[in-house]
């Protein structure tokens, strides 16, 4: 049973994103820092998971089966690396669907939770770039951080107070992996 777990948003945190939604295994652009950051997590006994929104699927620019492809592909990735994703836990559903599992809700999260058969997410971590990511990690009870690659600097610039906040904030999940391991400070 996993007892350090950091929860991921997908794009943005692991791969480029696009205010154009990222509707195919061609337009999906991993960040090479994010999968090595992912693997040293692995490989430091921590456990990944990922929570992400997926509208584009109830907008109809992709479909699931495109989906797993971006999601095969990432887990190709992070296992070549050395390291391994526990589970992905996405939202297919669009902003005005009414459902529980969308960001900034914490279903996702309590979906992950579940599957891993924790109890709590007390002392685990959200990672994401928007303030939904941080919000969704709020109310499961995890800590959060802000990466500002993908739209966290936008996100940091509407909200400068999450720089006041306890949340910390980092340049990428590089960053937020090499100060969780006591790398030194990365901020």
């Amino acid at each position: 049973m996993p007892t350090k777990l950091v929860i991921l948003d997908r794009d943005g945190v692991i791969n480029q994103d696009s205010d154009h939604y990222i509707k195919s295994l061609a337009e999906w652009i991993p960040y090479p820092s994010a999968i090595q950051a992912i693997a040293r997590l692995t490989q430091a006994g921590w456990t990944t998971a990922i929570a992400t929104n997926q509208s584009g699927i109830a907008r109809g620019y992709y479909d699931e089966t495109e989906l797993k492809r971006m999601h095969d592909s990432l887990n190709a990735l992070v296992a070549e690396a050395g390291g391994e994703i526990a589970h992905i836990a996405y939202c297919p559903h669009g902003p005005h669907d009414q459902c529980a599992c969308r960001k900034p809700l914490p279903g996702m999260l309590i979906d992950i939770r579940e599957a891993l058969g924790l109890q709590t997410l007390q002392d685990s971590w959200m990672i994401g770039d928007s303030l939904g990511d941080l919000q969704a990690g709020q109310a499961a009870g995890c800590q959060q951080a802000l990466v500002l690659t993908g739209k966290g600097q936008r996100t940091l610039d509407r909200h400068p107070d999450i720089a006041a906040s306890d949340t910390p904030v980092f340049e990428d999940l590089a960053a937020f992996t090499a100060w969780l391991l006591h790398d030194g400070d990365s901020r």
